[in-house]
């Protein structure tokens, strides 16, 4: 089995990118845990570092990530986990991608479309 490198915290970033398209949907953090259980359920499991609870993508909203390769940088620091979405968003805010904003000349304007009411899905 491969050695990653967990950071003093025992986590390690995820960037969760689109299988077919390529787009980045997301970045989390997965502890050795999640990222075992990513391997053996094959959906995406990371670290919620707010909650410090394991956390299946899409166990509340349905929008699972289905994991179709995972590669490991050159410095065994960082994981790339290419994911088929499941659901139209990624995003908890209701977006396909969590990168919905861009920024230009210092303004933050939306580019991507939203999807669901996060209100009405997480039910808070």
């Amino acid at each position: 089995m491969i050695e990653l490198k967990f950071n003093e915290q025992g986590l390690i970033p995820a960037v969760v990118q689109d299988y077919k398209t390529g787009e980045v949907l997301m970045v989390a953090y997965m502890n050795k845990e999640s990222f075992e259980k990513t391997l053996k359920g094959k959906k995406a499991c990371f670290y919620s570092r707010s909650r410090k609870t394991l956390w299946l993508k899409g166990e509340s909203s349905g929008n699972v990530q289905e994991v179709k390769e995972i590669y490991i940088d050159c410095d065994q620091d960082c994981i790339l986990v290419k994911v088929k979405q499941v659901g139209d968003a990624a995003c908890h805010t209701g977006y396909r991608s969590c990168f919905y904003r861009e920024l230009k000349g210092g303004t933050l304007t939306v580019v991507g479309e939203k999807i669901f009411d996060p209100e009405k899905v997480y039910k808070k």
